[in-house]
């Protein structure tokens, strides 16, 4: 069994769902930034997207550059299989914390 996924990890598979074809760097610290509401530096997101193509969980390519970028070119992330399923069994295990809990939570009382 692969290791559980921490937050900013399904952060980034999560937005390689939402994004399908146009998951590149920017567009997912974008989403990432807008949907955790706070910053995200590159560094951690490439060193996250590093770990998660080792651990299987996602692939890349390089698509040929553009004259809009200087010739260089742009990588694009795919979640694959394994990191789909590792994904739906961290949702599981959410839902199972939470299960029997009343939500919205009340203050202290």
């Amino acid at each position: 069994m692969a290791d559980a996924l921490g937050l900013f990890e399904q952060a980034v598979l999560l937005s390689l769902v939402r994004l399908g074809k146009e998951a590149y760097g920017r567009r997912i610290l974008d989403d990432i930034e807008r949907r955790l509401e706070r910053p995200v530096t590159a560094g951690a997101l490439y060193s996250t997207l590093d770990r998660l193509e080792a651990k299987g969980l996602v692939s890349s390519q390089l698509a040929a550059g553009t004259p809009v970028r200087g010739g260089r070119p742009r990588r694009y992330y795919t979640l694959n299989a394994l990191g789909s399923a590792a994904l739906n069994r961290a949702r599981a295990a959410i839902d199972g914390i939470w299960q029997g809990v009343a939500v919205p939570l009340g203050g202290p009382t």
